[in-house]
């Protein structure tokens, strides 16, 4: 096995974001936000978009196409491919304009949910370039989630 060990693997943390929120919700409605796309569409994004899916296939190696329109009225296309599909871990490679993976922890607790959202850049250099306008959008995106999982089943 080739795995470095801990103290020895090349830190991330210059080309990630990560960000926390525990959901007052159990992990199989707050999944089910992420799984059914009607639920989906309505709180991906940040504040003032909305989405258009034109592919939603989630399943690991499944893809996902959309667009996101923005309160500006600009459409932005988004192209992602499902990584890993399980109740505890989601996780979405971004293939279309800046490539980065979306890693959702979904943690138990209690009837609550810890959601744990981790966003790997390739670089530093274009973790920065977005970082002004990903920070906010990250937990903004976290505060649709909260309240559409009110929404589910």
């Amino acid at each position: 096995m080739n795995e470095k060990p801990a103290a020895k693997r090349e830190s991330t943390a210059d080309r990630e974001f990560v960000h926390s929120r525990v959901i007052d919700a159990p992990r199989e409605r707050v999944f089910r936000a992420f799984s059914d796309p009607a639920h989906l569409a309505r709180w991906w994004g940040p504040k003032g978009f909305s989405n258009t899916f034109e592919e939603f296939d989630f399943r690991s190696g499944g893809r996902w196409r959309f667009i996101m329109h923005g309160p500006d009225g600009r459409n932005y296309p988004n192209e992602n491919v499902f990584v890993d599909v399980a109740p505890e871990r989601i996780v979405v490679e971004h293939v279309v304009g800046h490539h980065f993976e979306l890693t959702i922890t979904l943690t138990v607790q209690g009837e609550r949910t810890l959601v744990g959202w981790r966003q790997l850049f390739d670089t530093a250099a274009e973790k920065q370039r977005i970082a002004d306008f990903v920070t906010e959008a990250n937990e903004q995106n976290l505060d649709r989630l909260a309240a559409e999982v009110l929404n589910v089943a």
